[in-house]
């Protein structure tokens, strides 16, 4: 009789690394998470060791193998899923110089300007999708290790991305794919090649960068030493992966233009489907390379749930204690009270922008604020203004891709902030649109990795097949007509807000 045939997806993201084991049906047979702090010398920096990432995917797989207790040769691939921009320069020895600069990190303010004055914004958008080259993009930060860390600069052997690190270390090959390239700006969407004038301007060559792949295409068996740390099997293929947002929406089943994603992870990402490239006009909307070959995606991202762990941790240390004692999440405890708060938070509006504000403003210099607040006010006030902060930030993509012709009609939540029932009726309310969760809403970014495993050593013939039979409708919220007007104000409020601090947030700090 054959084995049952599982799949393992990894997800690794910002602040946590998940690890989930699938079958063919799509039933999560186990997972885990693994949780690290970034490093912050600064305000501006923001660090981790790329070992730091390997020992939470390591804990995680070893940890997914002894709850589902299955046999390790029954897992037949491997995909990952991974934060995009964070850059991990390696020596030829295939050691890392330095500790990971995280794409939150916004030190290369001076390198981008530079980068802008150079190539034309309307030239760049149209070769890499990004509407303007910003201190998060990998050529920010590889012209700012060269101008101040020159020593590191000239041993560098391979610049890599997360994923193509996780790919080497466990095959010995270094790729990379589109959907996680298309954000270094040294990449062409169209052609699907280096970019060589901006390669020629940071004064590196192709044979510092990976080899280009396309997501989910098989790259080889897992290496015997790496087989025995992890507990896996050397029979198990490791496939290219994909950035973790186009991961998501495929393992939430936006798949097709019509239905976007939002992801309310460490960070806020939104990705709408597109057959083709669609740039806009108005150089407000980025445009990625999606996990599904020759298709692609408009794709924001910003600060998300990042801003409400940071809320959390300076302001709810008591629901924390209480938390750990009665063994529930804080942020369950943090729902209880923001529920208790009427639509609007009585005024307050937050600008949720702590590492600078991301398209369509695309503002390095942008930070957060908390306006409107009186001593009536609480800390559950701010904890809903932290929420409708999020949605207003939906809201303001959602009118981009409306202008630019691309119809919305339902919108699927992923990621920890899916599983907030009052955080998605506040987005639903704000948007005015269905929000909608899935089975796997918090495993989507892994789901989608899994998938794209299995297409990769034939179990699926096309992605749409496991996305039909793997993912499942769970909940749907519809708008509240009640909070519109309420919502409407908050909205037109906040965008005011954000217009009229633009040449406060110049000065300096």
């Amino acid at each position: 009789m054959r084995d049952t045939e599982y799949l393992l997806g990894i997800d690794i993201g910002t602040t946590s690394t998940k690890v989930a084991l699938f079958d063919l049906m799509g039933t999560t047979i186990a997972s885990m998470t693994r949780e690290y702090q970034l490093i912050t010398p600064s305000s501006l920096e923001v660090e981790l060791d790329i070992e730091t990432f390997w020992e939470s995917f390591k804990d995680g797989v070893k940890g997914v193998l002894s709850k589902s207790n299955i046999k390790p040769g029954q897992i037949k691939a491997l995909g990952i899923s991974a934060q995009g921009e964070t850059l991990v320069p390696i020596d030829k020895n295939e050691k890392p110089l330095r500790r990971s600069i995280i794409w939150l990190d916004n030190r290369a303010q001076e390198e981008a300007e530079i980068l802008n004055n150079k190539f034309n914004d309307n030239t760049s958008y149209h070769i890499t999708g990004q509407i303007k080259l910003i201190p998060t993009w990998p050529a920010s930060k590889i012209l700012w290790i060269r101008r101040h860390e020159p020593d590191i600069f000239n041993q560098v052997y391979k610049y890599l991305l997360v994923e193509d690190y996780f790919i080497w270390k466990l095959t010995g090959v270094f790729v990379s794919e589109g959907s996680l390239l298309c954000s270094t700006c040294y990449w062409n969407i169209v052609t699907k090649k280096w970019w060589d004038e901006m390669l020629d301007f940071l004064k590196i060559i192709p044979d510092q960068l990976p080899e280009i792949r396309e997501p989910g295409e098989r790259i080889g068996n897992i290496l015997p030493n790496v087989a025995r740390e992890l507990g896996l099997s050397t029979e198990t293929i490791v496939s290219t992966g994909a950035l973790d947002q186009a991961c998501g929406t495929i393992g939430a089943g936006n798949i097709k233009p019509g239905i976007i994603t939002e992801n309310i992870g460490a960070a806020l990402a939104i990705c709408a489907t597109l057959e083709k490239p669609k740039f806009d006009e108005k150089k407000r909307m980025p445009i990625f390379y999606h996990a599904i070959p020759d298709t692609y995606m408009a794709h924001t991202f910003s600060i998300g749930g990042m801003a409400l762990r940071w809320f959390r941790d300076a302001f709810c240390q008591s629901e924390m204690d209480v938390a750990n004692l009665v063994n529930i999440s804080s942020y369950q405890l943090i729902d209880n009270e923001v529920n208790q708060i009427p639509p609007g938070s009585e005024g307050i509006i937050m600008l949720p922008h702590l590492q600078g504000a991301m398209p369509p403003e695309t503002n390095p210099k942008a930070k957060g604020v908390f306006f409107g607040f009186t001593l009536k006010h609480k800390k559950p006030h701010f904890a809903r203004s932290v929420m409708e902060a999020i949605a207003c930030i939906i809201r303001r993509n959602l009118d981009v891709l409306e202008d630019m012709g691309i119809k919305v009609n339902e919108v699927r939540a992923l990621g920890g902030g899916a599983r907030s029932t009052i955080w998605n009726q506040i987005i639903a309310d704000v948007i005015k649109r269905p929000v909608v969760t899935t089975l796997h809403d918090e495993d989507a970014a892994c789901l989608g990795a899994a998938i794209l495993a299995g297409k990769a050593v034939g179990l699926f013939n096309k992605i749409e097949d496991a996305v039909n039979n793997m993912v499942i409708i769970k909940d749907r919220y519809q708008p509240n007509g009640n909070n519109f007007r309420v919502y409407d104000e908050l909205y037109h409020k906040y965008i005011k807000l954000y217009d009229s601090l633009t040449e406060v947030f110049k000065l300096p700090y």
